[in-house]
């Protein structure tokens, strides 16, 4: 497990960690104590990449284009 805070984590390493959370979970061979503490940090990371693609979302949806497929502005996001 890394010693890395999740909320300093980029999207791709906080991806990659839940990764090796689950696999480790799935592997069964990991005591309850550290599986509840593994449980634990599976859920924040999946929660922060949850927010950092919303947030990325919103960026797209922020960019309008015209017919022909260029950028021509920006529009702002509901609730920003």
């Amino acid at each position: 497990m890394s010693d890395k805070t999740v909320s300093d984590m980029s999207f791709e390493e906080a991806m990659a960690a839940l990764e090796t959370v689950v696999a480790e979970l799935d592997s069964g061979d990991v005591p309850l104590d550290k599986s509840i503490a593994l449980y634990e940090r599976g859920a924040a990371l999946k929660a922060h990449c949850e927010a950092r693609l919303k947030a990325a979302e919103e960026k797209v949806a922020q960019i309008t284009t015209n017919e022909a497929g260029e950028a021509t502005g920006a529009t702002p996001v509901d609730g920003l």
